[in-house]
């Protein structure tokens, strides 16, 4: 079998927190810009709580064949697979659909079902900030947008969003998505309507902005080039600005102004979600969420007192030390999947908090830290910083990709803490270790930054042809 570089099969016993069975992975070369590997999943999770223990589950063969899933359209309904243009009274019924919401559904038919899949029902949880609901998120903007077009308003009124964001998690549900998206994602009918922004109508939209000129920062956007240059980010705070302005007296921007040009900025995105095809406003509505996501850490750090009492004031006892730490990241470890700039803005965020409490001395080296260690379960995981998605394959079930530059030591921090930035020429992910004969193997493989790869506790087969 011929591909780009070898193809390799690893398979390994993996312990889940959330009782994800991983059975297969391939590695795969020249991914944007890492070297990443697809966790191939059981198409049915267990309905484990994250903060229960991780339990060794071993591998299987394929995924259960009890839970159908059409990537198109609904699933079985009246015995029969339903595609969103042609859902009939008894259809909508079935689904519990309030038939109140004005969205045209078929427009976005292809959308919602990525959006079901990247939401899916036992991981919505544990992938919403980097996942789910920033494609949620853009769902809910793109059909609005779309739905403009013909209503020429760019928002809903309150009525109609209760019954559509209700319709759309029906309709998500149905095709295997988590049910209860609005409370994962914060997502209330509010924010379906124009909330405090005083412009809805396309008219006057269009009468008080140069269209022309926001639709050229953000038709089409490269997601490594925005997050640096910020041509469209700038460009809609901008226009939010002088929208939400349009009717004050103050020629400058006060912070009781915030919320509303917070507001307006979801109705310029549902403007330019009216004008490109659903599949491209996707693109840029996830570039930009990825730009946002990327700046911050979204872990929740419990109290580290243990730790300050263990490894405080340069502590000789490294056992004890480096046995608080590792109870420490295991709580780290029930929260969620990160991608690979946010574990670098955990690190320090969690180096500076120790720092803080009398922690002066290294102990991510100490305890032999790695960016890994602040991802979901103890195989590590961290997702690309580019926008990714959630994929379905009826032969080996639900999967993601993970990036496999997670072996890298967790950086100490020693300067004031900046985010992570692909684009801040100082940000760069350590030196890998070299392997050693307790490492089952490194490969190296070639990608845009040639970065080396080592494989821990996975055995490295090459494919027979």
């Amino acid at each position: 079998m011929e591909m780009v570089g070898k193809e390799l099969n690893k398979s390994f016993i993996a312990h889940a927190p959330i009782g994800i069975k991983i059975t297969h992975c391939s590695l795969f070369n020249s991914m944007v810009d890492s070297d990443l590997v697809q966790l191939k999943h059981d198409i049915l999770f267990p309905n484990n709580s994250p903060a229960m223990a991780p339990q060794p589950l071993l591998p299987l063969s394929a995924p259960s064949p009890l839970m159908p899933f059409t990537s198109i359209g609904l699933p079985k309904l009246s015995g029969q697979v339903l595609q969103l243009s042609r859902l009939t009274v008894d259809d909508m019924r079935l689904l519990d659909l309030s038939g109140l919401c004005p969205l045209k559904f078929s427009a976005a038919e292809t959308l919602l079902s990525t959006t079901a899949t990247d939401c899916w029902a036992s991981l919505a949880p544990y992938l919403a900030n980097v996942v789910c609901c920033p494609q949620f998120h853009a769902t809910l903007v793109i059909l609005i947008g779309q739905s403009s077009i013909n209503t020429r308003k760019l928002a809903l009124n309150v009525t109609q969003a209760e019954h559509c964001l209700s319709d759309i998690e029906q309709i998500l549900g149905g095709q295997g998505a988590n049910e209860n998206l609005h409370n994962i994602c914060s997502i209330s009918p509010s924010n379906l309507t124009k909330a405090s922004c005083p412009v809805e109508d396309v008219s006057e939209f269009e009468r008080i902005l140069d269209t022309s000129l926001l639709f050229a920062a953000c038709k089409k956007i490269d997601a490594v080039d925005e997050c640096c240059n910020q041509v469209c980010q700038n460009a809609i705070s901008n226009a939010a600005t002088k929208i939400a302005l349009k009717s004050k007296s103050e020629a400058l921007v006060l912070p009781e102004h915030s919320s509303m040009i917070s507001d307006c900025k979801n109705i310029i995105l549902r403007w330019l979600a009216s004008k490109v095809e659903p599949s491209s406003a996707n693109t840029v509505l996830r570039g930009l969420s990825s730009c946002n996501m990327n700046k911050v850490c979204p872990l929740d750090f419990p109290n580290m007192s243990n730790i300050s009492k263990e490894c405080g004031n340069m502590t000789s006892n490294q056992i004890a030390c480096c046995g608080a730490m590792d109870n420490y990241m295991s709580r780290l470890q029930e929260q969620s999947f990160i991608t690979n700039l946010q574990a670098l803005n955990c690190a320090a965020l969690l180096g500076k908090k120790l720092q803080n409490s009398n922690v002066s001395g290294n102990v991510y080296s100490l305890c032999h830290i790695n960016l890994k260690d602040f991802s979901l379960q103890d195989s590590g995981c961290l997702l690309p910083s580019l926008p990714s998605d959630v994929t379905y394959d009826s032969s080996s079930g639900i999967g993601f990709l993970c990036d496999l530059n997670d072996n890298v030591a967790a950086p100490w921090p020693s300067t004031p803490f900046v985010p992570a930035s692909s684009c801040n020429q100082t940000t760069k992910l350590p030196a890998l270790p070299k392997a050693t004969s307790a490492q089952s193997g490194k490969e190296s493989l070639t990608s845009e930054k040639s970065i080396d790869v080592l494989v821990f506790k996975v055995k490295i087969h090459a494919m027979n042809n």
